[in-house]
């Protein structure tokens, strides 16, 4: 009996000790996979649940100043409202659509499947305007809430837009200066961390603000630039061509004062015009720059001595055969020097010249003078323009390339080439950023750092050919470049465009005309660029009264001293109609002149309607009479209105620019004029020293 007992009694323990290991192994699996979950991948799902609770949005940075060399804004980053939408929260996707579309200007349908999505965030409309938020912020929509970014404001809209460029969405930048300093001047983004419970609800949110970025100072002049896009858009009225460009430097440093084109556009709505508009043309396309190129020609042969200015070459009257091809000239010449092939801009001459340099010389000359090569200004997509290797070359192509042909340059090119000219032999390289200007730092303008240099020319050379130049503008193809009251000089060119049958056509013409002022002691380089202009298309014709026009406002704004001749006022008026045809005040400005008859020196007045005061467009209201003179009122310190009303109760007629208070005068005060006559008084702050000339 006591045998039978014990069995279940042992069954009975084996049992107890099985359940105890099962549950021994069952807790250890359980241990194991805590110490899985909460140890050796605890990191990991953190993430998963980051992932699944939290919402990294980035939102756009504050982009750097960009500024004109004189610290003036052309590009900047405003504050403004975006809309976003946590979905879950929003009770009736439909209505809230249809409340948020016509605010925002996008389709119902569109906004609602964003709304009806599982995601924990939605942008609704980013970068509104303020009434749009205002108005949206009127509907009190539930699960609609607001984020604060950065939007890209061009305050002087067109100006230089195809310098400054402009940014996208996320404020990346598309083109120009944005794109080719975007890693300097954007910022470090900011981010909107969302906390989300399990319906994608949000609970919370963390905000970690954008950095700004670096700004910029460019060797831009504002004024000088709206100097060049005003004449460049009167030009383009009156000539009617297809595109142009203007473009002004100093040729001492390199700098560019001024780079115009047009058509131009808005950077604030640049998606509204055609992309074609957004070309920077002075830079990125290049063209057959014809009889401007004659100057580098006349350089090498002068610089190998090959020939003098003063040696007479016979001219063939107007035709010469290159390996089998007549080569005409615009018009039969004779014997002409070397000065007179430039100054009546001599194919022919040219040509002749080019022979005796030979290929191997004339294309080591060209290279040295930066053709078939970048200049390195910094803008994005510049073109190197393009010059075939020597080996490449066709019989007639050392005849093609003296008189500007089978070469192609860039406008900005030119500049820089005229400018070997200007400061006696040496190519600088153009610049266009001054300088890049850390986030924490403030607005300062040190001197900027010189560029790249090199010799080209022997002074003796830059001097003969500043000489051959300046006849160019007083009896040859470019008289109509004569600035009022100083010297100039320069070149005129006239280019056959390339047809799509692959030859030159007939009818498509690139007119041109490159120079500086004043022609002794150049301080400004310009070129004046004009695509297929209708009627008129020669550059002497339609370029050089553009030249001009640049030329006499920027020299003032300069204050350059006048170094040339001023003539009487109804002399310049018929001259300017001669030159450019019958014009009216919206389409051109007109530049008046008086001399003073109280004394032996002229006064030098040009008319420049940059004030409020619209100044008088009849010549005969500014003849001078000798029998009634007035004092010249002192005007300094005053503002603009007490200043026209001053010379209004005197009996002078102003000329007003800039604004601010009068800082300078001419003629000075004390001085008698006839009555009638007229004053240049420039306005500025009262602290402000003389503008920087470079």
């Amino acid at each position: 009996m006591r045998a039978a007992t014990s069995r279940p009694k042992d069954f009975s323990n084996a049992r107890v000790v099985c359940l105890g290991v099962v549950a021994f192994l069952w807790l250890g699996l359980i241990l194991a996979r805590l110490a899985e979950l909460q140890i050796f991948r605890h990191a990991e799902f953190s993430r998963r649940a980051e992932r699944q609770q939290q919402r990294v949005i980035e939102f756009t940075p504050r982009r750097g100043v960009i500024y004109d060399r004189h610290g003036r804004e052309l590009a900047m980053s405003i504050p403004v409202e975006s809309a976003f939408a946590v979905p879950a929260e929003v009770t009736d996707p439909e209505l809230a659509a249809r409340l948020l579309a016509p605010v925002v200007g996008q389709e119902p349908t569109e906004i609602e499947q964003r709304l009806r999505s599982t995601r924990a965030f939605t942008w609704i409309a980013r970068k509104l305007d303020a009434q749009q938020a205002e108005q949206i912020r009127a509907l009190n929509l539930r699960g609609i809430y607001f984020q604060r970014e950065s939007k890209r404001f061009y305050p002087k809209r067109e100006l230089a837009a195809q310098v400054l460029g402009f940014v996208g969405l996320d404020e990346n930048g598309l083109a120009g200066i944005e794109y080719a300093l975007d890693k300097e001047l954007r910022g470090p983004a900011g981010r909107l961390v969302i906390f989300t419970d399990g319906r994608k609800r949000w609970f919370q949110r963390v905000q970690d603000p954008p950095g700004e970025g670096a700004s910029v100072v460019l060797t831009l002049d504002e004024n000088i630039q709206f100097i060049a896009e005003r004449a460049l858009a009167a030009a383009s009225a009156r000539t009617r061509p297809l595109a142009g460009t203007i473009i002004v430097a100093d040729p001492h440093t390199g700098e560019i004062l001024a780079l115009a084109n047009w058509p131009i556009f808005n950077p604030n709505n640049y998606n509204q015009v055609p992309p074609s508009r957004h070309v920077n043309r002075a830079v990125t396309l290049a063209f057959e720059p014809g009889s401007t190129f004659k100057v580098v020609t006349v350089a090498a042969a002068l610089e190998e001595r090959l020939t003098q200015v003063e040696e007479k070459i016979y001219c063939q009257q107007g035709g010469i055969v290159l390996a089998g091809h007549l080569i005409r000239d615009h018009k039969p010449f004779g014997w002409l020097s070397v000065r007179e092939i430039i100054q009546e801009s001599s194919d022919v001459g040219a040509i002749k010249l080019g022979l005796r340099l030979g290929p191997e010389k004339l294309y080591e000359h060209i290279r040295h003078w930066g053709f078939g090569q970048r200049t390195g200004l910094g803008l994005p997509a510049e073109s190197p323009g393009l010059l075939r290797p020597v080996e490449s070359w066709s019989g007639i192509s050392i005849g093609a390339l003296a008189m500007g042909q089978e070469v192609a340059v860039t406008t900005l090119q030119l500049v820089a080439a005229m400018s070997v000219v200007a400061n006696g032999g040496e190519w600088v390289q153009p610049r266009i950023v001054r300088e890049i200007l850390p986030a924490p730092l403030k607005h300062t303008q040190p001197p900027p750092p010189p560029g790249r240099r090199q010799r080209i020319l022997h002074p003796e050379t830059a001097e003969w050919l500043r000489v051959m130049l300046r006849g160019v503008v007083v009896e040859g193809t470019g008289v109509r470049a004569q600035p009022q009251g100083y010297t100039a000089a320069g070149k005129t060119g006239t280019a056959q465009k390339i047809d799509e049958s692959g030859g030159y056509s007939p009818t498509e013409f690139v007119a041109s005309f490159i120079g500086f002022a004043p022609a002794v002691e150049p301080v400004i380089t310009i070129a004046v660029v004009l695509d297929s202009p209708r009627g008129f298309y020669h550059g002497g014709e339609v370029a050089a009264p553009v030249f001009r026009n640049v030329a006499e406002q920027v020299l003032a704004y300069l204050n350059v001293p006048p170094d040339g001749p001023i003539l009487p006022a109804a002399t310049h008026l018929r001259q300017q109609r001669a030159a450019v045809g019958d014009f009216t005040p919206q389409l051109f400005e007109a530049t008046y002149w008086t001399t003073s008859t109280a004394n032996s020196s002229p006064a030098f007045t040009p008319l420049r309607e940059w004030g409020s005061y619209q100044a008088p467009t009849d010549a005969a209201r500014i003849i001078l009479t000798e029998n009634e003179s007035v004092e010249v009122p002192s005007l300094l310190g005053k503002s603009v209105r007490a200043v026209v009303e001053e010379c209004a109760r005197a009996g002078l007629e102003v000329v007003l620019v800039g604004s601010g208070v009068a800082v300078e005068q001419t003629p000075p005060a004390g001085t008698r004029l006839p009555r009638r006559s007229k004053l240049w008084v420039r306005f500025g702050h009262a602290l402000t020293s003389r503008p920087h000339t470079m």
